[in-house]
């Protein structure tokens, strides 16, 4: 089950995470799309930059798959874009002592300073920047190299932040399949 985090209350109606879920689910992968903030909250720019908040209820959710008898079995793959990305990581953090079902984790444009903790990720990561997005490019080599567990960085060349480019939804589509793909077997 991958999970599509969003913090900006958009997470499906982005066409490159709308394109993605639809490979992803070609692949037989089933997702779930989750705005981490209601229509409300989106307009509360504290609350946007909240990436606390907006990791702990990627957290709840996750306690709920693994308790829902039609998920519990299932591994979960976290997918996050922006602050949805940013939360994604820290989830992965907060549950990375390893007794949990996270899978993996696939970060689009994510601005990983705000984690603070990415030593303890433990689910394979891979980090995806495009190569035009000067402010989080630096970023992302720097939370690559903090990182401990199974990961890798790939850097879109064309793309900007929001990866909507000609092509740039079909490379992280192509890497975000075979990522997960990778490591469904996980749990």
């Amino acid at each position: 089950m991958i999970l599509f985090a969003s913090g900006n209350g958009t997470c499906r109606a982005r066409p490159p995470n709308d394109y993605v879920g639809g490979v992803l689910r070609n692949a037989q992968l089933g997702t779930m799309w989750l705005d981490l903030l209601t229509p409300f909250e989106v307009c509360d720019a504290p609350l946007r930059a909240n990436i606390g908040l907006l990791s702990q209820r990627l957290g709840i959710v996750c306690d709920w798959l693994r308790r829902h008898g039609a998920t519990r079995d299932l591994p979960i793959g976290l997918f996050g874009a922006g602050d949805g990305a940013t939360a994604a990581l820290q989830t992965g953090a907060a549950l990375g002592d390893g007794s949990s079902s996270l899978a993996a984790i696939v970060s689009r444009g994510a601005r990983p300073d705000c984690t603070g903790t990415l030593g303890r990720i433990s689910a394979p990561t891979l980090l995806i920047v495009g190569g035009l997005d000067d402010g989080a490019l630096g970023l992302n080599r720097a939370a690559y190299a903090a990182m401990r567990c199974k990961k890798r960085i790939e850097i879109v060349p064309g793309a900007t932040h929001d990866f909507e480019e000609p092509g740039s939804p079909e490379v992280v589509a192509r890497l975000a399949r075979s990522w997960f793909l990778r490591y469904a077997h996980r749990v």
